[in-house]
């Protein structure tokens, strides 16, 4: 009995398992709604789930793994539907909801979602994140340089958000910074 190897699928799923929180908040901080997070968390899960004798070799999974999410986020953006205005917008977030709790996070968050795609992808990576400047741009297949314009001019249009002047420090409103 003693030290019992696990196979593919039960490493897939142990990795899954751990990381599916991370994913599906690295999600809803790229999408912006929940319900678009849980649709690219998924379908990062699934892509992760093809490729895994590659992921699992690979030096960093979570970085492969994210690399997926920000391609898929990219491939669903380009292709996406036209927005369907709505009367009116509730008030308060639903139960389901964990991020929108607090009023700086809905803020913040629809705020992010006027961004442009490249500038969240960067802001997002840089400071909820906390990925170097090469590391982000690993991950959103571009060079150090666009990753720093990207996240600079982000950051400039969420400082002259009126929403979020009263916000002086963005850590404290993040995910793991």
């Amino acid at each position: 009995m003693g030290d019992k190897q696990l196979g593919p699928d039960d490493e897939f799923r142990a990795f899954i398992v751990g990381a599916w929180p991370w994913l599906l908040r690295t999600a809803y901080l790229l999408t912006g709604d929940q319900h678009a997070a849980e649709d690219l968390a998924q379908s990062a899960a699934e892509r992760t789930c093809a490729a895994w004798s590659k992921v699992r070799r690979a030096d960093d999974a979570h970085s492969y793994v994210r690399r997926i999410m920000i391609n898929q986020h990219a491939r669903r953006w380009r292709r996406r539907a036209p927005e369907v205005l709505v009367e009116s917008v509730p008030d308060t977030a639903g139960p389901e909801d964990g991020y929108a709790r607090s009023d700086q996070r809905r803020v913040l968050m629809a705020a992010l979602a006027t961004l442009p795609r490249r500038q969240r992808q960067a802001v997002v990576l840089r400071h909820w994140e906390d990925l170097t400047d090469s590391q982000a741009a690993a991950a959103m297949g571009c060079s150090t340089g666009a990753v720093r314009s990207h996240a600079a001019k982000g950051i400039a249009r969420l400082r002259h958000t009126a929403g979020l002047k009263e916000l002086t420090d963005m850590t404290h409103v993040g995910g793991a910074v």
